[in-house]
């Protein structure tokens, strides 16, 4: 997708406490980075995560108050520890002792003081995803200052809870983990295709017929395939009734393939984790390809951009639903996005095995897993760090005046 310029202003993201906002001096900077190893390997189309990662971020300012953010780290698999190293090494100067009228201020300042920097390295990734997760940080500090949760800092009238669905099933073993899904209380899955198209669309027709009055069974190809093996898979699929088929070609392939893609698809194309910037977003909505649109508040954007984004996409009659596969703080922090945003969207659930996520313990103890329910606590909802995640610590980095 082509970046152009979006229709709204990041400084009017905010629709509460917008009112008696105090700058906010930066003096502490923490940034850690884990990883767990995991007896099964996570396998997308386009590679395999042998452990689980994330980085957590807590900013802290001058009167202490704090907020927390996480940020980007499944890919590459060196990836957790460089983007640590990029809080600590290439943004602590533009942090530290700096001052910010808000969140979103910070965003638009690291944007524009990271640009050339990013220029210089062709790492524009890795720069967007440390300020996706320091503006989570920022914004998590402001509600926390404004003593209200995040959703509601955002939109006075968010719903309090959101649905969700199975996320992160291979195609391979969807039968068995649907199965433990559903105990659980999902009755959404989504399974990941792309390894072998032939395999792939039998097994996803197999799956179809197992699934009970309610539930709905969506495909993410993860990027798999050129126009080709995209056209085979729908004219396979056709008569099935899935959710959404997720990203079938490259986020970058041309936009006559996308169109010539969703003029033969009658179930809704997804995508949006790998479309960056506001352009990109206000581009993908203009296409009128996309039924279903997933930013990633770790990727890029943070709240300060993936907020507006998200008003965009319901304003616009497409369906979100955030993406996220990461740990407890993005998960909980894409919660209250989509609960400030409403709609009929659906909150992503990765049920592979993840300490990093559970340990925060985002449904507190329900076993019930089909709606997350928001914390009416501060910010996000997040004091301190679980004790248990401390031994999977890979780097950590604490800057402060």
């Amino acid at each position: 997708m082509r970046h152009g310029r979006w229709p709204l202003r990041l400084a009017n993201c905010r629709a509460t406490c917008c009112l008696a906002r105090m700058s906010i001096t930066l003096t502490r900077v923490t940034v850690t980075a884990y990883r767990v190893p995991i007896k099964a390997p996570v396998a997308t189309s386009f590679g395999v995560m042998h452990n689980r990662p994330a980085v957590f971020v807590r900013l802290e300012a001058r009167d202490g108050a704090f907020g927390w953010g996480e940020i980007f780290a499944n890919w590459p698999a060196a990836g957790a520890e460089h983007r640590a190293r990029l809080v600590v090494e290439d943004m602590a100067d533009l942090l530290l002792g700096q001052t910010f009228d808000s969140a979103t201020d910070l965003f638009t300042q690291l944007t524009d003081k990271t640009h050339i920097r990013a220029l210089q390295c062709g790492e524009w990734g890795p720069f967007r995803q440390v300020i996706a997760g320091l503006d989570t940080a920022m914004t998590d500090l402001e509600a926390r200052r404004a003593g209200v949760p995040v959703a509601q800092f955002l939109n006075s009238e968010a719903e309090d809870s959101v649905p969700c669905y199975a996320s992160g099933i291979a195609i391979a073993q969807a039968e068995t983990r649907i199965a433990q899904s559903r105990e659980a209380g999902f009755s959404a899955f989504k399974v990941k295709i792309g390894f072998d198209l032939t395999r792939d669309t039998a097994l996803l027709t197999q799956l179809i017929a197992t699934l009970s009055s309610g539930e709905t069974l969506c495909a993410d190809a993860n990027q798999a395939w050129a126009l080709p093996e995209a056209e085979r898979c729908v004219a396979t699929c056709a008569d099935l009734p899935l959710g959404w088929l997720e990203e079938p070609l490259p986020a970058d392939a041309p936009l006559t393939h996308w169109r010539a893609l969703a003029d033969q698809t009658p179930f809704p194309l997804a995508g949006g984790e790998n479309i960056a910037g506001t352009g990109g977003f206000a581009d993908a909505i203009a296409t009128d390809v996309f039924g279903v649109l997933q930013p990633d508040i770790a990727k890029w954007g943070g709240f300060s951009g993936c907020w507006p984004v998200a008003q965009a996409i319901r304003n616009a009659g497409i369906r979100y639903c955030p993406h996220f596969l990461g740990g407890g703080i993005g998960l909980i922090a894409s919660a209250h996005l989509l609960a400030a945003a409403g709609g009929d969207g659906l909150l992503e659930v990765d049920v592979n095995p993840n300490p990093l996520r559970d340990a925060f313990d985002p449904w507190h103890g329900a076993v019930n897993r089909s709606t997350l329910s928001l914390s009416a606590a501060p910010g996000l909802g997040i004091t301190d760090l679980p004790e248990d995640i401390a031994q999977y610590a890979s780097f950590s980095g604490d800057l402060h005046l």
